[in-house]
């Protein structure tokens, strides 16, 4: 009787207390307004993990992370506990926390080898994630290392070299994974991708080579062809120095441009110009024309050796003149043509019925940058005497 009244006391009471909330709110409960914040406070129902764990605001999941990282429970169950938290965070795709965890784990140096490859290849996915390629490959290697037949360590290695376009190591990884899965499809499907890659890379490589070897050998018969001309590239000026003081101005010059290298064909122009042979055996330049009274200046990127001034002088001051020309003075018949030596500080007079050819084979004249260059000038101006005035002038 005791105890069947004792029950119904209970269930009294209780009746009553679940009758005060027929008239009056329960003060501390979940409001419709708040209920979800409240809730992902609760790691159970959490949906994302807190950046930064404060005790006062979340602390269930500050217990909980104080039980994960108990120092004094056994290495085995610390890793098992850090390597459970990486995975939480790898499952929010939050890779670095995720590595921060399994570096946690493996740091307690546990003799349990199985926990210790799946810390190491759960790290080398989350580095791979982030493209870490390099140190998921070491990763997988280590993972590799403690158990050589590791399907996923031998996967991941596979992706890591493939990414990082070294296919013979990918497909060697492939080829330990096959002898112990040799019917896996993701092996075997990592090892027909990356052997297809080995195969351009290498056909790719041998056309670049062969691109680069025909590249070279045009450059060759390019610097013979200029060098059997007589024609004179200027070296740079620290190549230029070491002519002897005491050797004779010819002398000297002589010895500055003497050697013909690929250097002295790099135009400095913007318009990246430069000489090139073509299928008659000719030489065609970038040739610059200056214009020093107006400061102005004319680019024909393919001069051709054989023809005269007179022929593309004729075309850039044919029917229409240049703007600038606002006196309209720049007649062909009118023009006259030098180049610069600046060595002997002296200004030589072209014929404009004379090729390029004769110009550059010229003693005196030297290719400069690669790009042959001429001072136009009005004939009988006031500009044209006072440009003169003190210059020393020569014809050729």
């Amino acid at each position: 009787m005791a105890s069947s009244e004792a029950q119904y006391d209970s269930d009294d009471g209780m009746d009553a207390f679940m009758d005060k909330f027929k008239t009056q709110k329960y003060k501390n409960g979940f409001s419709e307004d708040n209920w979800e914040e409240e809730f992902n406070k609760i790691p159970m129902f959490m949906k994302t993990a807190p950046e930064e764990i404060d005790p006062k605001k979340y602390p269930e999941l500050a217990c909980l992370q104080a039980i994960i990282h108990d120092e004094d429970r056994p290495p085995e169950e610390q890793a098992k506990s850090l390597k459970d938290e990486g995975n939480a965070f790898f499952k929010e795709k939050n890779y670095q926390k995720a590595i921060l965890s399994y570096t946690a784990g493996l740091k307690k140096k546990c003799d349990d080898q199985e926990l210790n490859t799946v810390l190491l290849t759960n790290r080398a996915a989350a580095h791979f994630h982030l493209g870490n390629m390099r140190s998921a490959l070491n990763d997988a290697a280590a993972a590799k290392k403690i158990k050589p037949e590791h399907l996923k360590a031998l996967i991941r290695g596979a992706q890591c070299c493939t990414e990082l376009r070294i296919f013979a190591e990918a497909i060697q990884w492939c080829d330990e994974g096959l002898k112990a899965h040799p019917t896996d499809k993701k092996l075997l499907e990592l090892r027909a991708a990356a052997d297809k890659h080995k195969r351009a890379a290498e056909r790719d490589a041998r056309k670049a080579k062969a691109k680069e070897k025909k590249l070279h050998g045009a450059k060759e018969a390019l610097l013979a062809a200029i060098k059997d001309r007589g024609i004179k590239l200027l070296q740079p000026a620290k190549q230029r120095q070491r002519g002897s003081d005491s050797e004779g101005e010819d002398e000297g010059s002589s010895a500055a441009i003497s050697q013909l290298s690929l250097d002295g064909l790099s135009s400095q122009e913007v318009t990246g110009a430069q000489v090139f042979l073509d299928d008659q055996g000719s030489l065609h330049w970038p040739v610059l024309f200056l214009y020093p009274e107006h400061q102005q200046s004319d680019f024909i990127s393919a001069f051709c050796e054989n023809s005269c001034f007179i022929d593309h002088l004729a075309v850039m001051f044919g029917e229409e003149l240049p703007p600038w020309d606002t006196d309209r003075k720049y007649h062909p018949q009118n023009l006259q043509l030098y180049f610069e030596d600046e060595q002997q500080e002296k200004l030589y007079q072209v014929n404009l019925e004379t090729s390029l050819l004769k110009v550059l084979q010229h003693k005196r004249y030297f290719v400069k940058a690669g790009t042959p260059s001429f001072i136009v000038l009005v004939n009988g101006s006031s500009f044209c005497k006072q440009f003169l005035t003190g210059k020393k002038v020569q014809g050729l």
